[in-house]
């Protein structure tokens, strides 16, 4: 159950930052009408009504490739001198 709060909110926050950003325009286009509805001898009975209806325009993404040329640095290893094995001979005696 949390989990499910927990992802509801994260939509709503992404929601809210698209419109604050620009990113998404939401526009209403019709309104919504409550049905009429009138009770008979025969019950409740509901007629007509309208949902509300909107125009949403979200902004675009490009996504592409290009051919570019980056500078790398060069790396260099050097490694440390090779102990002559004479003198390590005669050192060690």
């Amino acid at each position: 159950m949390r989990a499910v709060i927990l992802i509801m909110i994260v939509a709503v926050l992404v929601i809210l930052a698209g419109v604050v950003t620009g990113f998404i325009d939401i526009n209403q286009i019709r309104g919504a009408q409550a049905p009429a509805i009138s009770a008979t001898h025969n019950g409740i009975v509901a007629k007509g009504g309208q949902t509300p209806a909107f125009d949403v325009e979200t902004g675009s993404v490009e996504v592409g490739s290009r051919n570019a040329t980056v500078k790398v640095p060069a790396l260099e290893v050097k490694r440390p001198p090779e102990p002559n094995t004479a003198e390590n001979q005669v050192n060690g005696m």
